[in-house]
Parts: C-alpha cells; structure tokens; sequence
C-alpha cells in the first residue's frame, strides 16, 4: 500500500474516538432542516481543534459551516449532512454522514502538503427537503472546487447514486368555517380540497412514467369535528428521473391541487420549498476508485434488489454533481430488514456496526481522494 494511503489510515485510527463520539453526539442531539444549531458548532469544532480555518455561519447561513486545510492547487470537498428527520431522529443516519466526512477530511490533512491538497468541509444543513447544497451554490459555494464526495448509510453498500429529481411543495388552502350541523351551507371545507386532490393524483397516476413518484402528507385539516375546517395544509414531493422530466409531470400534479380548490371553494396557495433537487451525474473514474477502496477494506457491495434501492433516493447532492465531479455511495450499516427512514433504521446509526460504517467511509473517501491526486502527478 503506497506510503499516503497508510498515512491516511493512520490519522483516521488516531481520531476514531473522537469520530464515533462526534456522531454519537449528533444521533442523541437530532435537529431538522434549518435548526442545526448544535450540529453546526459541535462538527466544526473537531476540525478546528485539528488546524482546520473554519467559517461559521458560511455565506450567511446560520447553520452551514466551511472548514479548510492546506493551500495546494487540487481542492477536495467533503459534504457533511446533519439534518434530522422531523418526528423520526436520525433515521437516515446524517449524524454518520457527518462523522465520516470529518474523518475523512483530517486523513487527508495528513498528506495535504505531500499531495498538493486543500481539503475543505462545508456543513450542509437542510438536505432533507430544504435544499441546503442549491441555497449554498447559489451563493458560491464549492467554485473552483474539483471534487466533492460523501458517503451515506444504506441497509447494504451500493455504489453508484441514482437519485431522482425531486420538487417540495407547501400546499394550503384556505375554506371558511361554519357550524357543521347548524349551518353547513355557510362553510368552505379546506379539508374536502385535499380529498378531492388526492383523489385526482390518485387517478393521474396511470397516466404517469412508472418511475415517478408523487407522495405527501396533510400537516392540519381542521381543529374540531364540528366546525367546517377553514384551513388545510400539507408536504407533497414530486419525483422524476430527471430535471427535464420533472418540468412535465409536476404540472399535471398541481392541477390536481387546483381542482380540489375548484370543486370547493377554497383557495389554493402553493410555495416551494426550496429549488428542485437534480438528478445526480456520477464522476465515474472517481466512483470506480472509490470501489475499489472499499472493497480495499473488506466491504461488499450488494446486488440489485430491495435492500439496495436507497440509491434512489433524492438528494441535493444532484445538484452538486450538475456543476462540478462528485460522487455520493451508500455504506451498509447491516440494518436489514429496517431500511431508511424508519425507527429502527435511526437504532442502527449507532453500535458497532455503524461505527465501522462509519471509519470504512472515512478511509475510502480519503483514500479516494489520495489516488485523485495520485493520477494529477501522473497526468
């Protein structure tokens, strides 16, 4: 093994305490989209007390961070997601997304000077349906970078990402309240709109790519079941394979919302949540490295099937990947048969099996990032 490999492993080892502490903290600590507040002071602070120069608040944004190592010309981005989902905890494991990114990061300060690295870490709040990565780049961060890379939990490893775009909508109507047995002719009903929208997504579903995805929630309809609920809103997401798809589907979404104002009464509002999330474009020399690292340190990386269609899932991260090389696999925290986005998927991003995730995605990044530049002094 060449001599910066064993120099990264080394650093990572020294620091797996302090990793495995990091996203224990994170996991007993959940915070959602935009709320980060702990998760933004207490990731930076590891770097920091490493000789990372670390940004708070970073472009303006309360809870995104920037921390960099070294001045050499190839800039290395690791992505730390911290983010929480609302009711759920770390369900989706960003505390060991986190930890990874910073493990990987102070293994390669290791070698900086030798390889010719900046190493940079941005803290990237509200992955989970705020768009943090797009507000970021909108505000110029990761230019001039080469390269960004994150690993995350999955129930099994898969390598290569393959998410779907993704919109977020907030979708309210407003009715007008009346006495549901006394006077219910003088009621607008809010949450009959939402009756007759899911009706109609239900119904257009036919007439949609197999691959789309249309789901969502009702957040409030109402406070008492004898008054005419005045006011109704909810979360619907809108999945496509790509941007270009996603621009012809959602349309025909929000006219089920405008039917069910239509056939009511009520008013319709519909804000975004954030800019749509892109569909992910893989660096694929990058990615076959990274493969090769890991199975490096023994893992395995599951077949197609069930377990391993995490890498379906929509990230920011896509929107990264349109502007500059990235690559974004999923780590096996051995989790089966909870998968993502379940309680006790959120158990498992602690315990043995998670830490080892957890130092295994730390040195396959670094490592990654050691051949990147291994190929540059070859080129």
């Amino acid at each position: 093994m060449i001599r910066e490999k064993v120099a990264v492993r080394s650093a990572v080892d020294r620091a797996a305490g302090e990793l495995v502490g990091l996203s224990t903290e994170l996991h007993t600590r959940p915070e959602t989209a935009w709320e980060e507040h702990h998760a933004a002071a207490t990731v930076p602070d590891l770097l920091d007390r490493r000789g990372f120069t670390v940004t708070p608040a970073y472009l303006g944004l309360e809870t995104a961070f920037l921390a960099r190592y070294g001045s050499g010309p190839l800039r290395i981005a690791l992505c730390a997601e911290y983010d929480a989902l609302p009711g759920l905890g770390h369900a989706c494991g960003h505390n060991l997304i986190a930890a990874s990114s910073v493990g990987a990061a102070l293994g390669l300060a290791e070698v900086a000077d030798d390889l010719g690295l900046t190493v940079e870490v941005y803290g990237t709040p509200a992955e989970e349906g705020g768009g943090g990565k797009i507000e970021m780049l909108d505000r110029g961060a990761f230019r001039d970078v080469d390269l960004a890379m994150m690993v995350h939990p999955a129930p099994v490893d898969v390598a290569e990402a393959r998410p779907f775009a993704v919109s977020h909508s907030r979708i309210s109507y407003r009715g007008r309240s009346a006495h549901a047995a006394a006077y219910p002719e003088d009621g607008v009903n809010a949450a009959d709109a939402f009756t007759v929208a899911q009706v109609a997504i239900g119904l257009l579903r036919q007439q949609l790519p197999s691959s789309s995805r249309v789901h969502g929630i009702v957040t409030s309809a109402g406070s008492a079941p004898n008054a005419i609920p005045e006011d109704a809103s909810g979360r619907w997401y809108v999945r496509a394979e790509s941007l270009a798809e996603l621009a012809e589907i959602e349309p025909k979404v929000l006219r089920c919302f405008e039917a069910g104002a239509l056939a009511t009464g009520a008013t319709l509002e519909i804000e975004a949540e954030s800019k749509p999330y892109a569909e992910f474009r893989t660096d694929t020399r990058t990615l076959e490295s990274y493969r090769a690292n890991a199975l490096e340190l023994g893992r395995e990386f599951a077949p197609g099937g069930l377990a391993s269609r995490m890498n379906r899932a929509s990230t920011d991260m896509g929107n990264v990947s349109q502007v500059l090389p990235a690559i974004h696999p999923y780590i096996g925290i051995g989790s089966l048969p909870a998968t993502n986005h379940q309680r006790e998927f959120a158990a498992h991003c602690v315990g043995a099996e998670a830490e080892r995730a957890l130092l295994d995605g730390a040195v396959a990044l670094a490592w990654t990032g050691v051949d990147r530049a291994r190929e540059g002094d070859r080129s």
